[in-house]
C-alpha cells in the first residue's frame, strides 16, 4: 500500500479497510487479520493499525470478539450507510474541484453523464 504523506497514516488504512468491506474482499461476518499481521503487511507501526481498527470498531464498522479478533459486522445497515458515506465523500471532493471551476451543478450532471457514457464505450470495445 503507497501512503500519501498528506494525509494520517491511520485515516488511509481506514480508507483501505472501508474499500476492502464494499468491494466485499472483507464481506460481512470476516475475521480481519491481527494487528502485528496488518502492521506486517502495511508497514506501518502497530498503534497505528491498532488506531484505525478501533476508529472502526467505535463507528460500528468492526465487532470485536475477546480473544478472537475483529470481525466486519454483519448489521446490513451499517454497511449500506458506510457506502454511501464513502460514495458521497468521493463525490464532494468531484463537486468542490468543479465548483472551484465555476462549474453549475447542471453542467456538473452533463460532464458525468458523458464521461460515463465515454467509459461505457471504451469498456465494450
Amino acid at each position: 500500500m503507497e501512503f500519501d504523506d498528506k494525509v494520517p497514516i491511520y485515516y488511509q488504512i481506514k480508507q483501505y479497510i472501508y474499500k476492502e468491506i464494499i468491494v466485499n474482499r472483507l464481506k460481512p461476518g470476516a475475521k480481519l487479520p491481527a494487528v502485528r499481521q496488518l502492521a506486517v503487511k502495511l508497514t506501518v507501526n502497530v498503534n497505528t493499525v491498532q488506531r484505525a481498527l478501533s476508529e472502526l470498531v467505535n463507528e460500528g464498522i468492526l465487532k470485536p470478539q475477546r480473544g478472537k479478533g475483529n470481525f466486519v459486522t454483519t448489521d446490513i445497515s451499517v454497511l449500506v450507510d458506510l457506502r454511501r458515506r464513502v460514495v458521497e465523500g468521493q463525490l464532494a471532493m468531484v463537486y468542490d474541484r468543479l465548483a472551484e471551476l465555476q462549474i453549475t451543478p447542471d453542467e456538473m450532471i452533463q460532464y458525468l453523464t458523458n464521461y460515463i457514457d465515454q467509459r461505457k464505450e471504451q469498456s465494450h470495445d
